[in-house]
């Protein structure tokens, strides 16, 4: 059976399983079994998710951290307001050299989780938007750096190429666990996988003003 009728039917599967599911992206299941089979978002957590239209993964994270929990969304794009009211938007650049300032002031205390589904406007050619998607990852573990607390978690897309394994190494010296995931929802024959990145190695958690 040839692996495009398979991919696609795929795809299809994922997408149709959003729509009957309310899920505002295909790309939700990804998260959904991440975080599932990992267990790095728990209810009660705060989360911030980069890169979040059109808002799939904030959705996942909603309900999985419950109505205890908190859930704040960025994007350059407007992201269409949630009716739950655990989850909060805001348009904000995540190249920005303060975002991480930006961000801290929605947050009710030091993140548990950062996620990130961020990627860059594929140009087709393979080097240009390997090294954009890795500048992306790379921008969103900063920020990571900068709001997390002790012991939290990370989960970024990244794009398989030359320059993965030196941002794995940069993750590494964050975080005591670290593993490279590809969700079933993700396409087998992508190059796209997951870096996830566990009990953050921070020695005390930073401030947010109130």
């Amino acid at each position: 059976m040839p692996n495009a009728w398979v991919n696609e039917r795929k795809r299809e599967y994922y997408y149709r399983k959003a729509k009957k599911e309310n899920f505002r992206s295909r790309a939700s299941y990804k998260l959904l079994q991440a975080a599932k089979k990992y267990n790095f978002i728990k209810p009660g957590y705060v989360v911030v998710d980069l890169g979040a239209a059109p808002g799939g993964w904030a959705q996942v994270a909603g309900n999985l951290v419950e109505y205890s929990g908190f859930v704040l969304a960025i994007d350059m794009k407007p992201i269409t307001n949630f009716n739950e009211t655990n989850i909060r938007t805001i348009i904000g650049d995540i190249t920005d050299s303060q975002i991480f300032n930006i961000i801290k002031k929605f947050l009710p205390r030091p993140a548990d989780v950062v996620i990130s589904d961020v990627s860059p406007n594929v140009s087709g050619i393979w080097e240009l938007d390997h090294a954009r998607q890795i500048d992306l990852a790379t921008q969103s573990l900063h920020i990571s750096t900068k709001i997390l607390r002790s012991g939290g978690n990370f989960f970024v897309k990244g794009f398989q190429g030359g320059t993965l394994n030196k941002f794995v190494k940069e993750v590494k010296k964050n975080f005591h666990f670290v593993k490279m995931v590809k969700p079933k929802a993700s396409r087998m024959k992508s190059a796209e996988l997951y870096v996830l990145g566990m009990n953050f190695k921070q020695k005390s958690d930073p401030v947010i003003q109130t």
